[in-house]
């Protein structure tokens, strides 16, 4: 595996290793000794994924202390525009984001710590993202800030959201439970 610095301190981008033969392909997404040797929290809890269609975006999702977590984010089919925001107070990155495209086919992943909003848009016809988080999904700890107030200009023009996406609040009215040494 090989760890990719990003402008943001301590947010990684992970090319997995892979390996082919006559079967077909084997990707190792994670390896607690080599985040380990990135400092990395690897304390990982909970696993899931996510089906989408083209043209969704979902997001700006994090979760508020004491239940915040990291997390690592791959893609298992299709493709995707991943977008991290940093959302840490006194971070001299607070309110800057980073893109970066996750696909089945680059087999990279992404690390993201406590401290930052995380979403995607499906560029492809189906897309499966898979996540691993280091605590559980807490309903009263799930929060959002509105994808379209972030600054960025989504690729997608009519996207397909979910009611609490678009209920969530406008990052000019977000109070951030977040400080800059959070995520770090």
């Amino acid at each position: 595996m090989k760890f990719i610095e990003t402008k943001f301190r301590s947010v990684f981008v992970v090319e997995q290793n892979i390996s082919h033969d006559n079967r077909g392909t084997f990707v190792k997404t994670f390896q607690k000794s080599l985040f380990n040797e990135h400092q990395l929290q690897t304390g990982f809890v909970e696993c899931f994924h996510t089906k989408s269609e083209k043209n969704v975006i979902r997001g700006m999702h994090f979760q508020s202390p004491p239940q915040d977590h990291a997390k690592l984010i791959s893609v298992i089919a299709g493709t995707i525009l991943d977008v991290i925001l940093d959302i840490r107070i006194d971070s001299p990155t607070y309110k800057q984001f980073i893109t970066l495209e996750l696909s089945e086919e680059n087999h990279q992943s992404v690390y993201i710590p406590s401290g930052f909003a995380h979403g995607f848009c499906s560029l492809s016809d189906e897309v499966t993202v898979s996540y691993m988080t280091t605590s559980e999904h807490s309903p009263e700890h799930d929060k959002g800030i509105r994808y379209d107030s972030i600054g960025f200009d989504w690729p997608i023009k009519l996207p397909i959201l979910s009611i609490r996406d678009l209920s969530s609040p406008l990052f000019n009215e977000f109070e951030s439970p977040f400080n800059g040494e959070t995520g770090l």
